[in-house]
């Protein structure tokens, strides 16, 4: 009950001061350069890479990015920099 109240309460600071949502929910951005590059911000952490997928911690659920030829290009706390060719990204929710 606390967790929606919450939820709602950063909802409406969101409308009401017009900040960003993903700074006030607490929701990764993600931004892609077409095909080859993504950079993912506030992550909670690396939970598989191979040359092929990657999995990143949220703090709601999962995101799956699937492809070819990944390089990690630069990884920081809640940041991280892949190259390779990026055939799909899933938000998985568990």
């Amino acid at each position: 009950m606390a967790k929606k109240w919450v939820q709602k309460a950063r909802q409406w600071m969101t409308k009401t001061m017009d900040l960003p949502e993903d700074v006030m929910m607490d929701l990764p951005r993600i931004t892609m350069i077409g095909q080859i590059h993504i950079y993912i911000e506030n992550h909670r952490g690396l939970l598989t890479f191979t040359d092929n997928e990657v999995r990143l911690i949220l703090k709601q659920g999962q995101l799956l990015i699937k492809g070819d030829s990944f390089v990690i290009k630069m990884i920081l706390p809640e940041e991280i920099l892949l190259e390779g060719k990026i055939v799909e990204v899933v938000y998985l929710d568990q």
